[in-house]
């Protein structure tokens, strides 16, 4: 075996690790231009010893920079270095993000007046505070009085109360 095909060898694993540490180090691109005069040098001496080395070290490193870039990005969360530079996503609860969910909570079972025409959606006024509803059969026309049923995240459902009915 040539030492120079060796040594191109060598070129395209200093490439990898180059690469690798790209992702973890600041560099301004100046690592990114390691790595291109290491494939570049390393496809020169391919070249020089056959077509076919050479073309076999251009599909190597077509393969090789995307696979390496990936892995190494896939890699960079799961270290300490990687945790300390990513941010970590905020633990929600289901409803948190509105500000009302509290206040929405403390409706269940009230009792109140609909606003609007119910197509199912539609408002509702409970206590002079207007709430979109949802309401738990069909249509319901405007001034019928409903009553807080159930409330799933944000969404109240309501259901018609009829006048000789009973509360729920």
């Amino acid at each position: 075996m040539d030492w120079w095909l060796v040594f191109a060898i060598f070129l395209y694993f200093a490439a990898g690790v180059l690469i690798v540490a790209e992702v973890f180090l600041p560099s301004g691109g100046l690592l990114s231009l390691c790595v291109a005069a290491c494939v570049t040098g390393g496809l020169i001496i391919f070249f020089q010893h056959s077509a076919a080395a050479g073309w076999a070290g251009v599909v190597i490193a077509v393969v090789m920079i995307p696979s390496v870039l990936v892995a190494a990005f896939k890699i960079l969360p799961k270290t300490k270095f990687g945790k300390n530079v990513t941010l970590a996503p905020p633990k929600r609860e289901l409803g948190d993000g509105i500000s009302d969910t509290a206040q929405l909570k403390e409706l269940m079972g009230a009792t109140g007046t609909v606003v609007t025409p119910m197509r199912p959606v539609g408002t509702c006024d409970f206590s002079g505070h207007r709430v979109e509803c949802v309401a738990e059969s069909g249509y319901v026309e405007k001034g019928k009085k409903v009553q807080v049923i159930r409330m799933e995240s944000t969404q109240l459902t309501v259901r018609v109360i009829n006048e000789g009915q009973e509360q729920v």
